[in-house]
């Protein structure tokens, strides 16, 4: 039986010159093609987190929320989504962050959680770090406790996984390149 992460390896596919000259992008899309695999990600992240006791995930925009939603209901907790800055209708918490060229800010609602919840953070892919890292701050500046970071995907190469281990060093990815 093929692991997941050879699953993964499979269907992930390599887009060269994107977004910019020079850049291999990973591509997830090709997996949301195949519901079996999609239940298997869930399947093997609820295995992993299930005795955690979480009060609720965390999901970055966009892909993040996809994947995270999920597992929410699987584990029946509540989902929050961060979002940029912008799309969240209700009083929110920014935190800006810089990008390779610039700056971009996120978003979460005021009333998303309790000071003291137990936090699964999530988002498809981690590369340097810098947006989970601005997502955590706005959880810790919340009250909240990060119990455990999951990806699908880690690019080893990039070091964010150093970035984030300050919040929490469990950190875990289906997939890492």
């Amino acid at each position: 039986m093929q692991t997941i992460e050879k699953k993964l390896r499979k269907v992930i596919r390599d887009v060269y010159d994107f977004p910019k000259e020079g850049v291999i992008f990973k591509d997830i899309t090709p997996i949301f093609k195949d519901a079996h695999l999609c239940e298997e990600i869930i399947d093997v992240f609820e295995s992993e987190f299930k005795d955690l006791e979480l009060d609720a995930i965390v999901g970055i925009e966009s892909r993040g929320l996809l994947f995270g939603f999920l597992l929410a209901n699987r584990l029946k907790i509540p989902f929050i989504p961060i979002r940029k800055e912008g799309k969240l209708p209700a009083d929110t918490y920014k935190q800006s962050y810089n990008l390779e060229y610039g700056q971009a800010t996120i978003e979460v609602h005021r009333d998303a959680f309790e000071p003291g919840a137990r936090i699964l953070m999530h988002d498809d892919l981690l590369a340097t770090g810098g947006t989970i890292a601005a997502a955590s701050k706005l959880v810790e500046k919340m009250g909240g406790k990060i119990m455990c970071f999951a990806f699908v995907v880690g690019l080893d190469f990039l070091n964010g996984k150093e970035c984030i281990r300050p919040y929490c060093d469990r950190i875990y990815t289906l997939v890492d390149y």
